[in-house]
């Protein structure tokens, strides 16, 4: 990236998105756990770590951010078993809350190419699967190409976690970043979903469906391991569960700068 030219809107921007940063940074460290399975230990927690990208394009936020239109397939859900939601455990970021505005979203699901072509098959329709599954409440695509997507799944390990207080490096199932773009003067996003090699079977299909949740908007953790965004992986992971789809409605109808068209300071 070329040198960022000093402009004090530009300023103001990079601090408030950094303070965001290292907020956001202090949730994900603190989220961590070892889960044991027949006693041998094993760290599975799930992460989501926001990155951000700045356009050489002088900008500035919407004075206010306004919510989108809710999707069809959203607009059309109704819980008929009033299990509730955790919305209050999804966080906000600096640009407002993580939904998509235009459908269907780009997902580029990237064959691996370490193992063998039947394990990479097997792999590739393991994560097609979970992307099936959220594709009853919000409309997606899959591309082939990547420099189009809006979402990218790969077989990669997710960088070491360092818990606070230990210089341990510990292992990740998984992984979920964002980051921020600017395409027509509209403020956009794309993301990138980490799954470790280790991860196969429904294991692998229960972290891609965790991921992908995140990926669709649902920036934070659930309580109850009945749900698929809980914290951590179970031994007998669930499906996508009404609170799962009731948090992200709740979501969707929430405010963000994501998806509008932001103000060109350039000429000031």
């Amino acid at each position: 990236m070329g040198k960022i030219t000093q402009h004090p809107i530009l300023n103001t921007l990079i601090n408030l998105i950094s303070r965001r940063l290292i907020t956001a940074l202090a949730l994900f460290l603190g989220t961590g756990l070892l889960i044991v399975f027949t006693n041998i230990q094993l760290s599975n927690g799930f992460a989501i770590v926001p990155e951000y990208v700045h356009s050489d394009l002088i900008i500035s936020l919407p004075t206010s951010p306004k919510p989108h239109t809710l999707p069809p397939t959203l607009a059309r859900w109704q819980d008929n078993t009033n299990s509730g939601d955790y919305f209050s455990q999804v966080t906000t970021t600096q640009v407002g809350y993580l939904v998509w505005s235009q459908f269907p979203v780009r997902v580029y699901v990237e064959a691996p190419k370490a193992i063998s072509g039947k394990q990479a098959q097997a792999w590739v329709n393991g994560v097609l699967q979970s992307v099936q599954e959220w594709s009853n409440y919000l409309p997606l695509t899959i591309v082939e190409q990547p420099e189009v997507a809006d979402i990218t799944i790969a077989r990669k390990a997710p960088p070491l976690q360092i818990s606070p207080g230990s210089n341990i490096p510990r292992a990740r199932s998984a992984q979920t970043t964002y980051e921020l773009y600017t395409s027509n003067k509209v403020l956009s996003h794309r993301f990138t979903i980490l799954l470790s090699p280790t991860q196969t079977g429904e294991y692998l299909i229960a972290a891609s469906r965790h991921e992908f949740g995140h990926a669709l908007g649902i920036w934070g953790h659930s309580p109850l391991q009945t749900d698929a965004l809980y914290f951590s992986q179970v031994r007998n992971p669930p499906s996508i569960s009404p609170r799962d789809v009731n948090t992200l409605k709740r979501v969707y109808e929430q405010p963000t700068t994501l998806g509008w068209s932001l103000v060109d300071n350039s000429a000031t």
